[in-house]
């Protein structure tokens, strides 16, 4: 197999040799051919995908396999296991088993099943029947995140809160960028803060992102409630969200991405607001539905955002907008 092959589509190597000496663990050495690299080589093709993916990747075969499953897998079997399956995974999460099936035959060089018309169909039938509607998390929206601060109070663990709820919305921050952010990633500006992010989901070559995060007209300023944090914490260099232990004490290392998930979900409890729903990605939709519901125009949110393209923040857009120049108000 081509190495440029191995690079696209391989998975961690070390994942695969510690996953085959575990007689519980499905055979992911199936996932690439035996081969001998240079360590030079077998760096850089650990390297080829996220660490999510990788983790991903691994728990979907291996789930796979625990359901009956091999690779390689014939059409028949892997439609009888998505029709087994069909109503207990969601549509998503069979459209995900599907692609790491689909890498794990690709990287062998064998047949992929997954491009059969059985399990094409079997597919279609599958979301005619259930439907393909995704969980998609509670944005946290403007007037929803004012009153979510002002029942914040002054301890160190509410000032990194804030700083934390602000940033994220103004930022509409990733959890993983927000988490990501280090000491020497701000740089202070006339207008506000630019924020450099070195490694995103959209920017998996970390070639960097600049994000703009200006002062605010109101009375919580994402800019102040930033220096506030940092001035409290006496953060001057490594990450700038640290979990805060209750007794006021900043520790050294960094947040979890799903620490901002349980912050965010303990901030609106804490309002008197409903928790359900919401989550890390709540602060990134929030800005950009909020964006929408006062009429920025999508490339400006985009701008701030980074998504690719209007067809991936329509549906932040779309919600946005529902009841903006509504036909339907128009007439009643």
């Amino acid at each position: 197999m081509s190495v440029d092959l191995l690079t696209r589509d391989n998975l961690h190597l070390s994942e695969v040799k510690r996953a085959s000496s575990d007689r519980s663990a499905p055979s992911l050495q199936l996932i690439a051919r035996p081969t001998e690299f240079s360590p030079e080589t077998q760096f850089f093709v650990e390297n080829s995908v996220s660490e999510n993916s990788r983790r991903a990747y691994i728990s979907d075969l291996r789930e796979f396999e625990q359901g009956g499953g091999s690779i390689p897998a014939s059409t028949e079997m892997l439609a009888g296991y998505i029709a087994q399956n069909a109503g207990r995974l969601s549509v998503a999460t069979l459209v995900r088993r599907l692609a790491s099936i689909s890498k794990a035959h690709e990287a062998r060089g064998l047949p992929n099943p997954t491009r059969s018309a059985l399990v094409r169909a079997t597919l279609r039938g599958i979301k005619r029947t259930y439907g393909c509607v995704q969980r998609q998390a509670k944005p946290l929206l403007r007037d929803e995140l004012i009153q979510v601060l002002d029942a914040t109070g002054d301890k160190p663990k509410d000032m990194r809160d804030r700083a934390l709820l602000l940033v994220g919305f103004a930022g509409a921050l990733r959890r993983s960028e927000l988490v990501g952010l280090n000491w020497g990633d701000i740089e202070h500006a006339r207008q506000g803060v630019i924020l450099h992010i070195r490694h995103s989901k959209s920017d998996q070559e970390a070639r960097g992102q600049k994000i703009g995060i200006p002062f605010a007209r109101g009375r919580w300023c994402p800019v102040a409630a930033l220096e506030a944090w940092l001035t409290i914490s006496g953060i001057s260099e490594g990450p700038i969200f640290r979990p805060v232990d209750r007794h006021g004490r900043v520790h050294n290392c960094r947040l979890s991405g799903e620490a901002v998930g349980e912050i965010v979900r303990e901030r609106v409890s804490a309002a008197a607001l409903d928790p359900s729903g919401y989550s890390g990605h709540s602060l990134r939709a929030g800005l950009a539905t909020s964006a929408s519901q006062v009429g920025v125009p999508t490339w400006k949110i985009r701008a701030q955002t980074r998504h690719a393209s209007d067809a991936m923040l329509a549906r932040y857009v779309r919600d946005g907008a529902l009841f903006s120049q509504n036909a339907a108000g128009a007439l009643l």
